[in-house]
């Protein structure tokens, strides 16, 4: 069914139909997307390669063993998911947003944001963020201060304290967060999923606990004001998660990461789940794009195909509530 969902993008699900093929449409002629998680790469991963997305497992491993750094099962698919050719991916990416109109949040430091926002002016939402990468340091409150007062950026992300084991209430924090609060910026916070299936290995740090979503409760209790879009809608802690957005109305949730890392079946069931709760107006669509051009349309093609959801719900997701959440001046589409 993955690869069913694939070929339809590809091939017309997206309003295209048989002109996308032929190079034929524009923009205007496809409904808007909002990615609010992509990453601001120029090129592929050292030694990464064709992706199977929504594999079917994780494997075990074995310490006695040259253990590999993804827990993904090696799966034969048509097609993969292949990363760009050497210095191709931004101009890839470029022709992609462009056949699927998608405006995307940008996550990155100040250089690598700058480079896609001059590839595709008006198609970026620029965002950055304190954790200078994976428990790599602290930007100074200063700084940070600046690149969203007078240099243009527009979300607080994305916020990897779970990869230092951190929650994000600690208070050694605290003043980032209220940064963002007085300055009225929306903060991208990753909770939940990570490691590939390898944190052990990978990821000493990272702490399966640090992602739960109600972790959150005591900086939205310090912070009243603080819009939070809890990345990957802290998969797999659904109880927790729901709890979460019943008791804070500021809370949304991206799937990004979440739709293409699990088996379809496990994506379905923790979107459906969401919905069901009465949380559809808070649910947004997300890639957590990565070296795979490709990604965006596969992941796109989730929310189309999901038939517990209504037509009105899959344009919410798509655009409707990253529209709302980032307070764009822009009609439901």
């Amino acid at each position: 069914m993955a690869n069913l969902r694939f070929a339809l993008v590809c091939g017309g699900v997206l309003a295209c139909g048989a002109a996308c093929a032929a190079g034929q449409n524009t923009p205007s002629d496809v409904p808007p997307v909002i990615d609010v998680h992509v990453h601001a790469m120029d090129e592929s991963f050292p030694g990464g390669g064709p992706m199977c997305p929504n594999e079917a497992k994780f494997l075990a491993s074995d310490p006695k063993t040259k253990e590999a750094p993804f827990g993904w099962d090696v799966e034969n698919c048509t097609p993969k998911l292949y990363p760009s050719a050497k210095g191709e991916y931004l101009k890839d990416m470029k022709a992609e947003m462009e056949r699927l109109n998608v405006t995307a949040v940008v996550f990155g430091d100040e250089a690598g944001v700058k480079k896609w926002q001059d590839a595709m002016p008006g198609r970026v939402i620029p965002g950055t963020s304190f954790t200078a990468g994976m428990g790599t340091g602290r930007v100074p409150l200063d700084k940070l201060r600046q690149e969203f007062t007078s240099g243009g950026f527009k979300v607080m992300g994305e916020i990897g304290l779970q990869y230092e084991g951190l929650s994000p209430s600690d208070m050694s924090v605290d003043q980032y967060f209220a940064l963002a609060e007085e300055l009225d910026i929306p903060v991208a916070i990753h909770m939940g999923t990570g490691g590939s299936g390898r944190a052990n290995i990978t990821t000493p740090k990272f702490r399966g606990s640090a992602g739960n979503p109600l972790l959150l409760e005591d900086l939205l209790a310090r912070h009243p004001k603080l819009r939070v879009q809890v990345m990957h809608a802290g998969y797999p802690m659904i109880d927790n998660m729901l709890t979460l957005l019943q008791a804070n109305s500021h809370v949304y949730v991206d799937v990004a990461g979440l739709i293409w890392s699990y088996p379809l079946s496990e994506v379905n069931r923790y979107i459906q789940r969401l919905v069901d709760a009465g949380f559809e107006d808070r649910v947004m669509f997300g890639t957590d794009q990565m070296e795979w051009p490709k990604l965006m349309a596969y992941s796109i093609s989730i929310i189309q195909n999901a038939d517990y959801l209504t037509p009105e719900q899959k344009r919410d997701i798509l655009y409707n509530n990253a529209a709302r959440f980032l307070r764009l001046d822009q009609k439901a589409k």
